[in-house]
């Protein structure tokens, strides 16, 4: 397919408005929408500029079932970084052997579930960052596929909790990576390497991410007799309106170049570039309070809903779907809940939201229902999924009923 079969980035603007009102209203807000032709689309031009590369799916970022499901039968294997992730691409309906377990720091219960999946299915890879965890899997009798988490002491992205290939938490030291893979190959199969480290890349990040992935490069050709080098994924999407998309093949170009020398298959995991921009959040105003210093805008989304902007300060567009041709004005939009940090936005120019407009939050397709929470006893949001013409809900919404539903099963409770 041609990298030009779609554009490479789709702007809030580019939903259809009468659509987005029409499924706040027969559905209620706050709600996801999330567009399944959008993301085979973001999967189609991936691979398309990674044509040398084995591609999978790295859950973390949306593990949705519609979400999961779409892309592996487009043909994306998934990479899970956690035991509740295998489950869930399970019931998705993938095959365990077209999964990769990439944890960091397992519970126990979580290598349990793993090893007893890998024992039905021996071809699941399972990879490891840290000395322990290979005791911890011998300890339970795992012999299988193996593949060894580098730390290439390099990290980027768009936030310093993301620049994970210079974080000690995440992958044995660079150093240690040749001794720990010749011992392991007296226990394990070993079949690869794996680096991710970060997540966001965009234009200006892309020589540091070079830096990282040629030092990998480089270590996997000591280690030698390899599988695959799985170089992880951190491709970035543009959040800001005026922001440039990733030059895709620019990004295909460099790992093609610094793994010219791998005699292994070269691997990839994108997750965020190709869920992002698949989704919207959809909030109702009901309060509008004008303020010496701004114009308060009340909606009946917050950051239980959408975390990312008081996590990492992240910007996400917003855009008054109902008033959109109006004059602008600064505006700061937040939620219900009881925090200052509980706010999309601040001061930023908006067409005059009026009670019960409907505003919408773009780029929400990675990591945005994936983290919501149940803060403030709010029920987590429904999720629409479209297809086409084709529309169906793929989450329903939470009840007041389901905020005590565990509790109410709690053994002793009457």
């Amino acid at each position: 397919m041609s990298l030009t079969a779609s554009p490479a980035v789709r702007r809030l603007a580019d939903w259809d408005d009468d659509r987005l009102e029409r499924l706040a209203d027969e559905h209620g807000t706050p709600l996801y929408v999330t567009d399944l032709d959008r993301v085979r689309a973001n999967f189609a031009r991936f691979r398309a500029a990674f044509e040398f590369a084995h591609v999978m799916y790295a859950a973390k970022a949306n593990t949705g079932r519609a979400v999961v499901r779409t892309l592996y039968d487009a043909g994306a294997d998934v990479e899970c970084a956690a035991a509740g992730e295998l489950h869930r691409a399970l019931a998705a309906g993938v095959p365990a052997e077209d999964l990769q377990y990439t944890a960091v720091n397992p519970p126990a219960a979580d290598l349990d579930y793993a090893i007893e999946l890998w024992e039905d299915t021996p071809e699941l890879t399972v990879t490891a960052g840290a000395e322990m965890t290979l005791d911890r899997l011998a300890s339970r009798g795992f012999d299988g596929r193996l593949a060894l988490r580098v730390n290439p002491g390099i990290g980027t992205g768009h936030h310093e909790k993301v620049a994970t290939g210079k974080d000690a938490k995440f992958g044995l030291p660079y150093d240690e990576v040749e001794r720990v893979a010749n011992e392991a190959r007296e226990r394990f199969d070993l079949v690869g390497l794996h680096a991710h480290v970060g997540s966001g890349v965009l234009g200006d990040d892309l020589d540091d991410h070079r830096r990282a992935l040629s030092r990998v490069a480089d270590l996997a050709a000591r280690v030698g007799s390899l599988e695959f080098v799985d170089l992880g994924g951190g491709f970035g999407v543009p959040y800001r309106p005026d922001e440039d998309p990733l030059d895709l093949e620019a990004a295909a170009g460099m790992v093609r170049e610094v793994t010219a020398d791998v005699d292994a298959t070269v691997a990839l995991e994108p997750g965020r570039y190709l869920v992002a921009d698949a989704g919207v959040l959809l909030a109702r105003v009901n309060t509008v309070k004008p303020t010496a210093e701004t114009r308060v805008v009340g909606v009946d989304a917050g950051l239980t809903d959408l975390v990312r902007p008081a996590m990492f300060g992240s910007y996400h567009h917003v855009r008054n779907v109902s008033g959109a041709d109006r004059e602008p004005v600064p505006s700061s939009v937040g939620g219900p809940l009881c925090t200052s940090a509980d706010v999309f936005c601040t001061d930023r120019p908006i067409p005059r939201p009026e009670a019960g407009d409907l505003l919408a939050v773009g780029n929400v397709g990675a990591y945005g229902i994936n983290l919501a929470s149940q803060f403030h006893s709010q029920p987590r949001p429904a999720e629409v999924a479209i297809e086409g013409d084709d529309e169906r809900v793929t989450r329903r919404r939470e009840t007041f009923e389901d905020l005590t539903r565990l509790e109410n099963e709690a053994p002793g409770v009457e």
